[in-house]
C-alpha cells in the first residue's frame, strides 16, 4: 500500500462523522463471512469500475484496479477503525491512487466516453454533431492538469458532493472548488477556440 494511502487512512476525513452503512458488512467480512464480502463488492464495484475506466480508458486495467482496491480492503478489514473514513470513500481514494499510479507509469491520458450534456436526438446528423462535440470535449479534458481532471470526474461523472470529492482527492473543499472553477474555465476557453477554428 502506498505511503499516501496509509497516511490518508490515519487521518480523520471530512465525512468521518457520518454513519457508515457498510460497516457491519466489513466487520462480517473481516471475520471471514464470504457473503458479506461479496455484498460489499456488488455494492461498490460498479462505481469503482466507472471511476477507474474514466481515469484509464481501459476496461481491463479498470477491472484490475477494482480487484486491487477490494483486496486492499480485505487486508485492513479486521483492523478497520470506524469513524476515520467511510468505506466507500476509502475505496474510491484507493482506486483513484491506483489509477494515478498506472497513468504515471504509462504517461498517457485517458479517453472519455460521450458526455451527457452533449447528448442529442437519434437522427444521424445529431449523432454526428454529438460525436464531434464529444471528441472536442475529450481532447480538451485530456489537456487539463491531472488534479483538475480528477476533480471533474468525481464531481461531474461520479456525482460526489464537494465534501466527498475533496476527501477522495485529499484537499479542502475550497481547494476542490478552485480546481473545478479552473477546469471549467479552461474547458470553456478551449471550446470557444475550437468553435472559432471550425
Amino acid at each position: 500500500m502506498s505511503i499516501e494511502v496509509i497516511s490518508r487512512m490515519s487521518q480523520p476525513l471530512a465525512d468521518a462523522h457520518v454513519d457508515d452503512p457498510d460497516l457491519a458488512l466489513l466487520r462480517a467480512a473481516g471475520l471471514g463471512d464470504q457473503s458479506a464480502a461479496l455484498q460489499l463488492v456488488r455494492t461498490h464495484a460498479p462505481a469503482l469500475q466507472r471511476l477507474a475506466w474514466r481515469m484509464l480508458g481501459d476496461e481491463h486495467e479498470a477491472q484490475d484496479v477494482v480487484q486491487e482496491s477490494c483486496l486492499r480492503l480485505w487486508r485492513v478489514a479486521g483492523e478497520w477503525r470506524p469513524g476515520e473514513a467511510r468505506i466507500s470513500t476509502w475505496l474510491h481514494t484507493v482506486a483513484m491512487n491506483l489509477s494515478r499510479d498506472r497513468l504515471r507509469r504509462r504517461r498517457e491520458t485517458y479517453p472519455v466516453e460521450s458526455f451527457e450534456w452533449l447528448a442529442g436526438e437519434d437522427s444521424p446528423e445529431q449523432d454526428m454533431e454529438r460525436d464531434r462535440r464529444s471528441a472536442r470535449v475529450q481532447q480538451a479534458l485530456t489537456q487539463l492538469p491531472e488534479r483538475q481532471r480528477e476533480a471533474l470526474i468525481l464531481s461531474h461523472f461520479e456525482g460526489y458532493s464537494q465534501s466527498e470529492a475533496a476527501t477522495v482527492l485529499g484537499v479542502s473543499v475550497e481547494a476542490l472548488e478552485s480546481l473545478l472553477s479552473r477546469a471549467r474555465r479552461s474547458l470553456r476557453q478551449r471550446w470557444l477556440i475550437g468553435e472559432n477554428e471550425s
